[in-house]
C-alpha cells in the first residue's frame, strides 16, 4: 500500500530525506558514545523536528559503503499535530526493479512487501503506513532484513539488527549539538579516507612508471 495524500508527498519524505541530509553518516549510534577515533558504530537513533504545525520523529538507521553511498536506510516516521501519521520507510539504491518492492522479513517470519513510493536518481524509497503490529514485532524482533531486486534480476538482501531499537523509539531524541559532532567527525574521516586514496593512486601511478 502506498499513501498518496499530500503528507506522502511533503510531510513523509521530506521528513526522512531532511533527517537523512542531516544526520549524513554510516547508521551512527548516538545511544552508544564513540570511543576515540574510528567510524561511529551502527545502530538506531533517533531525530524530532517541527514542521509547520507538526511535530515529526525519525527512528532510523542508515547503512552506507565505505565510499559514503547508500546500502539501506529505514526510517520510522511518526507525525502528530494538524496531520497525525506514522509510516515506514526504506531507501535503497536506485536500479531496482520496480515490481518486486523491497520484501521485509523480521526473524526469518513471513515477508511482508513494501511498495516502492518514489525512484530519485541516487535512491528507490518503499513506504508503508507503520501498523501497532509491525511496531510491537520489529521491538521484540532481533533482526530484519530488507531485500530488494537489482537491474540484472539479483535479490539485495540486508540484514539489520534489531538490537537497541525499542530503547531508541521509546527513548528522547538526539540533542542537536550531538548529531552536528557526528556530522563533523564523519566528514573529518570522509576526508581522511579521500586523502589515503589519493596518496594509494599517486604511489601506483610512481610504481608503474619506475617499471
Amino acid at each position: 500500500m502506498i499513501f498518496k495524500s499530500n503528507f506522502t508527498k511533503k510531510a513523509a519524505l521530506s521528513a526522512f530525506a531532511g533527517a537523512v541530509a542531516v544526520a549524513a553518516m554510516p547508521a551512527a549510534s548516538f545511544a552508544q558514545q564513540a570511543a576515540g577515533a574510528g567510524r561511529p558504530p551502527q545502530g538506531w537513533f533517533k531525530v524530532c523536528t517541527k514542521q509547520e504545525d507538526n511535530d515529526v520523529c525519525i527512528v532510523q538507521n542508515l547503512l552506507t559503503a565505505s565510499n559514503g553511498q547508500l546500502i539501506t536506510a529505514v526510517g520510522l516516521i511518526s507525525v502528530q499535530g494538524k496531520v497525525n501519521r506514522k509510516v515506514l520507510q526504506v531507501s535503497v539504491p536506485s536500479a531496482r526493479l520496480i515490481p518486486p518492492g523491497i520484501q521485509m522479513q523480521i526473524d526469518g517470519g513471513k515477508g511482508a512487501k513494501l511498495d516502492y513510493a518514489i525512484c530519485m536518481p541516487d535512491k528507490c524509497v518503499a513506504e508503508v503506513p507503520l501498523s501497532d503490529a509491525v511496531l510491537a514485532t520489529l521491538k521484540k524482533g532481533g533482526e530484519v532484513v530488507f531485500t530488494s531486486v537489482n537491474f540484472q534480476r539479483a535479490p539485495n538482501p540486508i540484514k539489520i539488527s534489531l538490537g537497541g531499537f525499542t530503547g531508541v523509539f521509546d527513548g528522547e531524541p538526539i540533542e542537536q549539538s550531538k548529531l552536528e559532532e557526528r556530522q563533523r567527525l564523519l566528514q573529518e574521516e570522509m576526508q581522511k579516507k579521500a586523502e589515503d586514496a589519493r596518496k594509494k593512486l599517486e604511489e601506483a601511478q610512481k610504481a608503474a612508471k619506475a617499471n
